[in-house]
């Protein structure tokens, strides 16, 4: 008789907390490695699921309470060894989700965000599939609007330069940075909203929201 390979789909969620970039985790609820925390993933389910793309969207609205968030395809992870269970194939993901929305989600209590430099032992091959979302996360971001997802639907320019900055892990020159968002034409204002006014910043700050809600790749890296 003939094994089937195991067939499943991992997807790393990402978002930005207290200023760091952190990873959403979820508890494994049974073998093998109950009790351990694991990117959030499942089977396939042929009979729901129209394509890998459609199975990482379910797992995300059925495990983490999320919708609607930005989700693009990794690499596929396979082999006899990744998996107690036999031979296995995952296909993995990546997602990105604001802080607030990923705090008002009815799964919140049940994720863990950890920092990629703090994370625990890993089950299967999680750890190099989140070394790999990382690696495309930082390369995409200097060139695309990627990070833009990480943030809230309307943003201001500091918010969106610290995002980028955070995730590329490396400083950006203020006034440079502000003028290739602004010649690329990938954001626009939003009429009559502006930002409360803070003590470090005592003018309110003009809010602005991307043009198009689709990754947006740049002819150079900003």
């Amino acid at each position: 008789m003939k094994t089937r390979p195991i067939l499943t789909v991992d997807v790393v969620l990402f978002t930005v907390a207290q200023g760091r970039l952190r990873l959403a985790l979820l508890k494994r609820k049974r073998a093998p490695f109950e009790g351990r925390l694991a990117l959030i993933g499942g089977y396939v389910h042929p009979e729901d699921d129209r394509d890998a793309t459609g199975a990482a969207l379910r797992l995300l609205a059925d495990k983490a309470g999320l919708t609607g968030v930005f989700v693009e395809q990794l690499m596929t992870f396979s082999g006899a060894d990744r998996d107690p269970r036999g031979w296995s194939a995952s296909i993995a993901y990546y997602a990105l989700v604001p802080e607030k929305d990923l705090a008002a989600s009815p799964a919140a209590s049940d994720l863990a965000l950890v920092a990629p430099d703090d994370l625990p032992a890993l089950p299967f091959d999680h750890d190099r599939i989140i070394a790999a979302a990382l690696e495309r996360l930082r390369g995409k971001s200097a060139y695309s609007s990627l990070p833009a997802f990480l943030l809230p639907p309307r943003f201001t320019l500091p918010q969106l330069k610290a995002t980028y900055e955070t995730v590329m892990g490396t400083p950006l020159n203020d006034s440079a940075f502000r003028r290739k968002i602004m010649d690329l034409g990938i954001i626009e204002p939003v009429p009559e909203a502006k930002s409360p006014a803070t003590a470090a910043q005592r003018r309110p700050a003009q809010y602005y929201r991307l043009k198009r809600r689709a990754l947006t790749a740049f002819d150079s890296t900003v």
